[in-house]
């Protein structure tokens, strides 16, 4: 049951302490700040990774000295039929599932990977939009039982912008098509989840670990190329680790009304570094 909460005039963040939390691509950057993020206020977490290997180790310590004490799962969430397998070990530790931050992708660059081929394109699908859903499908369930529980959804600005402009050289065109989708997903599990389960998404611009700073593909980009990404954003930088974790914060515990919503998170990439004018004096 959800707690009938009135308004004081005072607004009071969720507790989530004691809630439990399934994170996937956990093993470093973004995912990694979220959960970092999440076991400081409280929650269990379960953490899912299939590649970087070497960051596991890193991983364990950081969790150990922020006194936690994850399950720490690698699944190739490629591989449809683990998932199940994935959540019931969730389930077999905790008990129950509370959050999924649905944190999975692959976004080739074209400037790393050259002109498309279908296992690439395959790929992109796979992994960006395929894997999404049945890892959805198979915590829904137990999502639900709960009766207060929150899906973020990840996905790119790539569903808007595509390969044009200074993101040409950065975004390829499976990557946007299966962006695109992930929006068409969140607003369908809204439908499916409501009112037991809030389903959100976040749709990021370019990231330190994701799409700019810190990957291999920014290092191949030219200092002009890379000026363009910023000048063509309002903020003028690209963002940071922890300008995600802020926006995961407030849609698990200040967003207790909003589902079905795609939070831009770009800086006002989207709006192409355009400034307003003044408005002129007219003729009249």
């Amino acid at each position: 049951m959800r707690p009938n909460i009135q308004y004081t005039g005072k607004v009071i963040a969720m507790n989530i302490d004691g809630k439990v939390a399934l994170v996937l691509g956990a093993i470093k950057g973004i995912g990694k700040g979220i959960a970092l993020s999440l076991a400081g206020a409280g929650v269990n977490l379960a953490l899912n990774y299939f590649d970087w290997e070497e960051e596991l180790t890193a991983l364990k310590n950081d969790f150990a000295a922020a006194g936690s004490d994850p399950l720490i799962l690698k699944t190739n969430l490629l591989e449809t039929e683990a998932i199940p397998a994935m959540i019931d070990k969730v389930i077999d530790r905790f008990g129950r599932l509370d959050i999924l931050i649905n944190n999975i992708e692959r976004g080739g660059w074209p400037v790393v990977h050259g002109p498309y081929n279908q296992q690439q394109w395959d790929l992109e699908m796979e992994t960006t939009l395929r894997a999404k859903r049945w890892v959805f499908d198979a915590a829904l369930p137990h999502l639900k039982a709960g009766g207060d529980a929150v899906v973020i959804n990840f996905s790119s600005i790539a569903a808007i912008v595509g390969r044009s402009g200074p993101a040409s050289p950065i975004f390829n065109d499976g990557y946007a098509a299966a962006n695109r989708g992930v929006s068409l997903l969140t607003e369908t599990w809204a439908r499916i989840g409501a009112p037991q389960v809030r389903v959100n998404e976040i749709m990021l611009g370019f990231f330190e670990t994701r799409h700019a700073q810190k990957t291999r593909g920014w290092d191949l980009l030219t200092a002009k190329q890379k000026k363009a990404v910023s000048d063509h954003t309002l903020m003028g930088r690209t963002g940071r680790i922890e300008d995600v974790v802020r926006a995961v914060n407030y849609i698990i515990k200040d967003a207790p009304f909003m589902t079905g919503s795609v939070l831009r998170l770009d800086g006002g990439y989207v709006l192409g570094g355009e400034k307003a004018d003044k408005i002129p004096e007219g003729i009249l």
